[in-house]
């Protein structure tokens, strides 16, 4: 049994990429802010809820072995059908500030393993994130 909801697993998870550079940018926060009051996936969550499961999640991401932790945490409590879902708020995540670095790079892969994400459905998702985000 899992020690968070698949809420709060989502959100862990938009907070994680968001932190991955060590800048959590204006455009993430209120992106991912967006994303819980507008996404089925947080239907029945508390918006007001957002501050402090990001908090817990930063403070486990500061722990030795965080990433590994939070990354135990989310597997465990996201069923299958919610994983897709899970690394597309990743991904819009990363492709908010319009740029995708290396780190951000890296955590996607890892967590593409973690959730046992298949590579052409998460080319798919990539893509549609960089289809979203064009600018003219």
């Amino acid at each position: 049994m899992s020690t968070i909801s698949p809420e709060n697993a989502l959100v862990y998870i938009m907070v994680t990429m968001s932190a991955v550079d060590r800048a959590m940018s204006h455009t993430e926060l209120r992106d991912i802010g967006t994303i819980v009051q507008t996404l089925p996936a947080f239907r029945d969550f508390n918006p007001e809820r957002l501050i402090p499961v990001a908090k817990e999640c930063a403070s486990i991401l500061q722990e030795d072995g965080g990433l590994d932790a939070v990354f135990g945490l989310v597997r465990d409590a996201l069923p299958p059908h919610l994983r897709e879902t899970g690394y597309a708020l990743a991904v819009e995540v990363a492709a908010a500030d319009l740029s995708i670095g290396a780190e951000e790079m890296r955590l996607l892969q890892l967590l593409r393993d973690v959730l046992d994400i298949d590579k052409l459905v998460a080319a798919a998702i990539e893509r549609g994130a960089r289809a979203r985000h064009m600018t003219l």
